[in-house]
């Protein structure tokens, strides 16, 4: 426990944050050791809004700003382990939300583009990870089931909140071989989707079942 003047909090959070890899994920079924790696160096209780600051490492979502939510550390983990990243991809990210995903991707992967549709959320976390040092990441506004077309193609798209249906235009921003992850189903019950792009075609394979914030937008559930 940290002491009342907080000078052990650091040593608390640094092993609170080994239990969280050796509990919920390496005793699971995340086998991937970059994933496992880059989980174990980030502090994830920067990215929690303070008043949540203690349960950091628990497994499971946490509530921040706009009606949205950082994701429990497993679902994190095994949505990036199925990204299969090596190092020296282009990836995109649809919903930023705090950023604690964001870099955890800039740890596995040579440039991240963050899509984040709250520019409240949006401006937070870019300011965060920029004191943070993570500096192979840009953060933007926008329609996520959009993408950004801008930087197209991509060797990786991690969808952070769920769709009704793959969308198109994230399909269409996959580079030969690239792979898209995502949650796929009703508002309140979904599974987690890899599709990869080969040869023109969309190869899916279905995962892990999954409860996510909606993904807003055209491509997904319209603001009111």
């Amino acid at each position: 426990m940290a002491s009342i003047n907080g000078t052990n909090r650091h040593g608390d959070e640094v092993a609170a944050r080994q239990v969280m890899v050796r509990e919920q994920l390496e005793r699971r079924d995340i086998t991937d050791p970059r994933v496992v790696a880059a989980m174990r160096e980030v502090p994830r209780h920067l990215f929690v809004p303070p008043v949540w600051r203690s349960e950091a490492y628990s497994d499971r979502p946490l509530p921040i700003d706009e009606g949205q939510t950082i994701s429990q550390p497993y679902m994190v983990a095994i949505m990036l382990q199925l990204l299969a990243l090596q190092g020296n991809e282009r990836v995109l990210e649809i919903g930023t939300g705090s950023g604690y995903q964001t870099a955890v991707l800039s740890r596995l992967a040579a440039q991240v583009y963050s899509l984040e549709y709250f520019p409240t959320l949006a401006e937070h976390a870019r300011g965060l990870l920029h004191r943070l040092g993570y500096s192979n990441v840009q953060v933007l506004v926008g329609d996520g089931g959009l993408g950004l077309p801008v930087y197209a193609p991509y060797d990786g798209i991690i969808v952070a909140a769920a769709a009704p249906r793959p969308p198109a235009p994230l399909l269409r921003q996959l580079a030969e071989g690239g792979r898209l992850v995502i949650p796929v189903g009703t508002a309140s019950k979904q599974e987690i989707l890899r599709i990869t792009k080969q040869a023109e075609t969309y190869q899916e394979e279905r995962g892990v079942h999954c409860r996510f914030v909606p993904l807003l937008g055209v491509e997904g559930w319209e603001t009111s």
